[in-house]
């Protein structure tokens, strides 16, 4: 079993995140709601109205997961639009494709796609999203630049993730919970791997203001943020221009 280093400049850095995604796609959406109470749907919510969407617009989640944000985008976009969510875990686009068949929600598909280098023609897509993805790229900045590629002029580009709160309490509950809490599940569960890797990766990842100027160098403007949850969760939009 993989031990994830979060060192980004390991040759296999995506292999190991990508085979861990594999192993937990079962146990995600679960890990998800006990880790922010239930709340990750009212984000991702508030992220994809940001996308500000319209009927029969076409968008791209990217590093979709089991689809919950591609879900919520859909609504925007229905009746003619359509949504394609994309990511590097075929276990976990199954299960998104099974969570879209039980909906019945239409006009949304999920493939399989390298976030580093997606197979969509340039200036395609009226929104990009990410929810809780862009954390696990290799390589933020060419993520970000790809990002800008598929967007067509004027269109927006939404990033929800974890951040770091920097002010107490917020701050000393979060490191007591990330820290301490987060391993000893970890101990006790199937692949502890994950568990030790969320909070590397966080704390490795650009602060909300280090995001955004990533998102301006990548060619995004009129780049804005706003900060949820006390300080824990940051969504973040530009648009291509």
């Amino acid at each position: 079993m993989d031990t994830i280093n979060d060192n980004r400049q390991s040759p296999d850095f995506a292999g190991q995140v990508n085979r861990m995604f594999d192993r937990v796609a079962g146990r995600y959406d679960a890990l998800n709601s006990v880790m922010t109470a239930g709340l990750h749907h009212r984000w991702r919510e508030r992220a994809a109205a940001k996308a500000q969407l319209g009927p029969g617009e076409a968008a791209l989640d990217v590093c979709c997961g089991t689809g919950d944000l591609a879900l919520e985008l859909a609504k925007h976009v229905a009746p003619e639009g359509h949504v394609v969510g994309c990511d590097f875990s075929e276990p976990m686009l199954d299960l998104a494709r099974e969570k879209t068949a039980e909906r019945g929600a239409d006009g949304v598909r999920f493939e399989w796609a390298d976030a580093l280098e997606l197979p969509y023609d340039s200036e395609r897509f009226d929104a990009v999203t990410v929810g809780f993805g862009v954390r696990n790229l290799a390589d933020l900045d060419r993520g970000l630049r790809e990002m800008a590629r598929v967007l067509k002029p004027g269109g927006r580009a939404v990033i929800l993730e974890i951040t770091q709160p920097t002010r107490p309490p917020l701050s000393l509950f979060y490191s007591l919970w990330f820290d301490r809490i987060v391993p000893l599940l970890g101990a006790l569960s199937s692949n502890p791997e994950a568990y030790s890797y969320l909070p590397e990766s966080v704390r490795s990842f650009p602060s909300p203001r280090g995001l955004a100027e990533k998102m301006d160098d990548a060619g995004f403007k009129a780049v804005r943020y706003t900060v949820l949850a006390g300080g824990i969760i940051a969504i973040h939009s530009g648009v291509r221009g």
